[in-house]
């Protein structure tokens, strides 16, 4: 295995990462700037008020695209199993 290979599964892998977490971090940012916004139009201090907006989101952006980020980590996973090896060889 050469450093050319070691560099394209670390780049495969980080891109992977990037493509599966974004949707959820994204989803988490929007609602995190309007409770904010929110917060500070009403003058509300109230740490909960930030924190179950937050979580109701992750919940429904988990169960949307949850089997998307599965099977993508699965297939992910699956060729990287069996480039082990042309990669040891």
């Amino acid at each position: 295995m050469d450093s050319a290979q070691v560099f394209t599964f670390g780049q495969q892998g980080l891109m992977m990462l990037l493509t599966v977490s974004a949707p959820l971090l994204l989803v988490i940012l929007v609602v995190g700037v309007l409770v904010s916004i929110f917060q500070a139009a009403t003058q509300i201090n109230e740490a909960t008020l930030s924190f179950v907006p937050k979580l109701v989101a992750a919940v429904a952006v988990m169960a949307i695209a949850g089997p998307w980020m599965m099977s993508s980590l699965v297939d992910y996973l699956r060729n990287m199993l069996l480039a082990i090896p042309s990669a040891a060889g």
